[in-house]
């Protein structure tokens, strides 16, 4: 079973960057899809990017396009995600997932099968 953790988060201020690194237990990454997606306190989660097998595609929803870019290393079974222009409001923890198809389902958690355990991102002065 493909097992998926996050780490890379921390307190930044706004405005500030932030890289967070997914990386997989075992080899062969290249097989999966691989999604994030945030929760805030009292909110539902939201799917923020989704990058192919061979990471030539990404897909992501207009509330983050722009600040956050997906990016992959098949040969270190990693995949990232560089986050800039912080602001309190992407406070949350961010999880990482994969999914089977071969191209990018719709960021749902219903189309992601193996999950990590989160990274918490705080934005505050």
């Amino acid at each position: 079973q493909l097992q998926l953790v996050e780490s890379g988060g921390g307190l930044v201020q706004p405005g500030g960057s932030l890289r967070l690194s997914c990386a997989a237990s075992r080899d062969h990454l290249e097989y999966y899809v691989i999604a994030w997606f945030r929760q805030a306190p009292g909110k539902e989660r939201e799917g923020i990017s989704c990058i192919s097998r061979d990471g030539r595609s990404t897909n992501y929803p207009d509330s983050v396009k722009g600040r956050f870019t997906a990016s992959r290393d098949n040969a270190y079974n990693t995949v990232y995600l560089q986050i800039h222009s912080l602001k309190p409001e992407d406070t949350a923890i961010y999880y990482c997932a994969a999914g089977s198809r071969i191209s990018c389902p719709p960021i749902a958690p219903g189309n992601y099968f193996y999950w990590g355990q989160g990274t918490q991102v705080t934005v505050s002065s």
